[in-house]
C-alpha cells in the first residue's frame, strides 16, 4: 500500500500555507526626457513636455506619439488641476503613498493636456467626484522622484498632513548634482496555500525525505509533485521516496552581482534530475569550482543542520559533486 492510500483511512492533514514576500527595487535611468521631469519634481515644479499638435504631456514623453519625432519643448505646468476619473481604495497596501482610506485619480493639471495618475487624500468617497479640483500636497524633503508629490488634496480633504510610507531610496549621487537615476520598491505580498499533494512532499522535507509522484497512466516521476500528470491529465496518486543524489542536467554560471545576492560570483544555479525522477528542479552546485560544473555530473544533497530544517527545499544548502563517472547524455537528453 503506498503512502497516499495509508492517509486516506485518516483523518487527512490540512494544506499548509505560508506568506510570500516577493519584492526587488526597480532601478532605472531616467534619461534627458523624465530626468528633466523629476529634477522639476526636486524643485516642487511639474514639467511637461508639448507635442507637434499643441497638447502638453505630463508626464513629459521622449516621443511624439503623432509623428514618433523626439519632443523637446518643456514647459511649467501648474501643481493642481481637475479629476477626470477616480477610484476608491478602502484598504491601502503598505506601499501605497497614503496610508489611510484614498483615491487613485486621473488628474488633468491645469496647462496640462494629459492626465497624470496619483493619489488623492478625500478621506471619504463622498469627498471625491469627477471633475473636483485638487492641488499637490508635496512631501516635506523631495529627492527628484514621482513621490516628492506626497497626494492630491481637495477642498474637503482631511486636516493635516497625510500618513504616508516610507519615502523611496535614492539612488547615489555628488551632492548637487541631478537626478539620473530613479529607484522604485516592488513588492508582491500574498498567501501561498499549498496542494495536498505539495503539503505532502513539504513535510516530508522537513524529515529529509524528497517525496514525488508517479502518473499511474506513463508511470513518470514528478518532483516537486503535482496534481495531475502534464502529459495523461490523470490524477498523480501514486507516492515514491527519491534518493537525494542525481545529474546536472542544464545550468548557467552567476557571474553578476544583484541585489539581494546571497553569494558571491562565480557560483552555478543547475538543473538537478534525482535517481528516479523525469523533471529536474532548480537549486546551487557548491563544492567545486564554478567551471568544473558540466552536464552529466553526479551530485549529492547537502543538507543543511536538522535543527534548521523546515518545511522548505531550502533544507538542502546545495548540491556537490560525488565524485562518481558522469552520467552518458543518452540517460537525461530527454529531460533538458
Amino acid at each position: 500500500m503506498n503512502a497516499a492510500a495509508t492517509e486516506t483511512s485518516e483523518a487527512p492533514e490540512a494544506p499548509l500555507s505560508a506568506p510570500l514576500n516577493v519584492g526587488f527595487d526597480y532601478t532605472r535611468s531616467v534619461g534627458p526626457v523624465l530626468g528633466r521631469f523629476v529634477n522639476a519634481l526636486r524643485e516642487r515644479r511639474i514639467v511637461g513636455v508639448r507635442g507637434s499638435d499643441g497638447r502638453v504631456h505630463v508626464p513629459p514623453v521622449e516621443y511624439d506619439p503623432l509623428t514618433a519625432q523626439p519632443l523637446t519643448e518643456f514647459t511649467d505646468v501648474a501643481d493642481e488641476g481637475t479629476v477626470v476619473s477616480w477610484s476608491w481604495v478602502a484598504e491601502p497596501l503598505d506601499a501605497q503613498p497614503v496610508q489611510r482610506p484614498f483615491a487613485w485619480a486621473l488628474i488633468r493639471l491645469d496647462g496640462a493636456d494629459t492626465c497624470l495618475l496619483h493619489a488623492v487624500d478625500a478621506g471619504s468617497p463622498d469627498n471625491i467626484h469627477t471633475g473636483m479640483r485638487v492641488r499637490a500636497r508635496w512631501a516635506d524633503e523631495p529627492v527628484g522622484h514621482i513621490r516628492d508629490i506626497a497626494c492630491f488634496t481637495g477642498p474637503d480633504s482631511p486636516a493635516g498632513p497625510a500618513p504616508t510610507a516610507p519615502p523611496p531610496p535614492v539612488a547615489e549621487r555628488a551632492e548637487g548634482e541631478p537626478v539620473s537615476t530613479v529607484i522604485t520598491p516592488i513588492h508582491l505580498r500574498y498567501l501561498h496555500s499549498a496542494s495536498p499533494e505539495e503539503s505532502r512532499y513539504l513535510r516530508g522535507l522537513a524529515e529529509g525525505k524528497l517525496i514525488a509522484q508517479r502518473c499511474p497512466a506513463c508511470h513518470k516521476v514528478y518532483i516537486p509533485p503535482r496534481g495531475a500528470c502534464p502529459t495523461d491529465g490523470v490524477p498523480t496518486t501514486d507516492e515514491v521516496e527519491l534518493p537525494d543524489t542525481g545529474i546536472v542536467t542544464t545550468f548557467c554560471i552567476v557571474n553578476v552581482p544583484f541585489l539581494g545576492q546571497r553569494l558571491t560570483p562565480p557560483y552555478v544555479a543547475a538543473y538537478i534530475l534525482l535517481d528516479g525522477a523525469d523533471i529536474p528542479f532548480l537549486h546551487l552546485v557548491l563544492g567545486c569550482e564554478a567551471s568544473e560544473v558540466r552536464m552529466g555530473m553526479r551530485v549529492r544533497a547537502a543538507w543543511k543542520p536538522r535543527e534548521q530544517w523546515s518545511t522548505t527545499l531550502e533544507n538542502i544548502g546545495h548540491f556537490e559533486p560525488t565524485g562518481e563517472p558522469d552520467a552518458p547524455y543518452e540517460s537525461y537528453a530527454h529531460h533538458l
